[in-house]
Formats: structure tokens, C-alpha cells, sequence
């Protein structure tokens, strides 16, 4: 009974901690992937090869294996990212195109990487669906915009008509309905209560998270 109680506490615990780790690692771009490729785009891509060998070192490891697993398609990721933002982010229609070049690898590795793969999928399709907001609402010459021009004074322009665009009515509408398909999308994994659903869900939720937070600072520069 107590050895039942305790493998089930594990159980919990482990699928638990596929979700928080998943949502931690969708947000290492934001703090340190960002400004490292926009000012070392070379070294930002080698570090692919950093987090490939440790995502491989992990997986051997009995007590490191998730760890190894999920490392693998955040490496996926990281690599797609450093490839578009430090040489494609000029021009918008290359996002997806670049960030997809992944997904070959995955479908390959998902037998001995499966929560890697659920991974890369679920930060995927919040990009996807992110960038799907962009183009909607037209955002994408202030994106151009923004890229070519990143001084103090041009960055508040930027912000400033970008934030108009969002604040519309179409720009709040579209913002409700794409908010709302990551949430389900991302409730719909939280219930089927497997790591690899539970990873894929904490990839797609924190998107959210990534969003308004990238809502919150563009609100903060617009003020300056």
C-alpha cells in the first residue's frame, strides 16, 4: 500500500515537473537567447552544439533522462531561432519557414527524445499561432520597422503604432480568439495527464505568459 502511495507520488511529481520545466525552458529565449543572437548571432548558433551534446550527456542518465529529452527540442528550438534572428530577422516571412526546420529532426528522434519532440511541438505552434496574430493585425512593418531601426527614438515609434494597431477593435478580437485556441490547446494537454501532453501543454501556455509580457514592454517603451 505505501509502495503503491509512493509510486504514484512519484508519478505526480515527475509529470508535475514536465510542465514547470517545459514553461522554464520556453522563456530562456526571452532573457538570454534575445539579446545574445542580436549582438553574437555565431556564438549564439554554436551553442547549439552545447545543448545537443548536453540534452545527449542527460538522456544516458537514468536520473537525468526527461531532462535529456526535454534539452533536446529546446535545442531544436534555439537552433531555429539563432538561424532566423541572427541573419532572416529582416524580413518576417521567413519566421515560420526557419522555425519549422526542426520538426525533421523531431519526427526522427521521437522514440528516444518523445518529451523533446512534445517540446519543440508545443513552442511551435505558440509561435505559430503568435505569428498569426502579427499578420493579422498587420504588424509586420513595424516588425521591418523595428529590425533595421533600433534606436531609443525609433523604438518609441514603433511601439506607439503598434500598440494602436493592437488596441483596436480588430487587434483585440484577434488577441481574444488566438488567446483563447493556446489556452484551450493548452487545457486539452493539462487533461490527458501524460508527461509528453503535460510537456506539450506547458510549451503552449507559457506562450501566453511570453506574450503579455512582451505586451508589457512594449507598453513601457512606448511611454518613454
Amino acid at each position: 500500500m505505501l509502495t503503491t502511495l509512493t509510486s504514484k507520488r512519484r508519478h505526480v511529481n515527475l509529470h508535475s515537473w514536465g510542465f514547470w520545466a517545459s514553461a522554464f525552458l520556453v522563456s530562456i529565449p526571452v532573457f538570454f537567447q534575445a539579446p545574445l543572437v542580436r549582438t553574437a548571432p555565431q556564438l549564439s548558433l554554436g551553442l547549439t552544439l552545447f545543448w545537443l551534446g548536453l540534452s545527449y550527456m542527460l538522456r544516458l542518465r537514468s536520473g537525468t533522462r526527461l531532462w535529456g529529452s526535454l534539452l533536446f527540442g529546446f535545442t531544436l528550438s534555439w537552433w531555429c531561432g539563432s538561424l532566423y534572428w541572427g541573419w532572416l530577422r529582416f524580413d518576417p516571412v521567413w519566421h515560420l519557414p526557419i522555425e519549422a526546420l526542426g520538426f525533421p529532426l523531431a519526427l526522427l528522434a521521437l522514440r528516444h527524445f518523445r518529451a523533446g519532440a512534445y517540446f519543440y511541438a508545443g513552442s511551435f505552434v505558440g509561435t505559430a499561432l503568435t505569428d498569426l496574430y502579427i499578420w493579422s493585425v498587420d504588424l509586420t512593418p513595424w516588425w521591418v520597422r523595428m529590425m533595421r531601426d533600433e534606436s531609443p527614438q525609433n523604438l518609441s515609434v514603433v511601439m506607439n503604432g503598434a500598440l494602436t494597431q493592437m488596441h483596436s477593435l480588430p487587434g483585440v478580437l484577434w488577441a481574444v480568439a488566438i488567446s483563447g485556441v493556446l489556452l484551450v490547446s493548452g487545457m486539452i494537454g493539462l487533461r490527458k495527464r501524460n508527461i509528453y501532453a503535460l510537456t506539450f501543454a506547458g510549451a503552449v501556455l507559457s506562450t501566453l505568459f511570453v506574450d503579455a509580457l512582451f505586451w508589457a514592454g512594449s507598453m513601457f517603451l512606448a511611454g518613454q
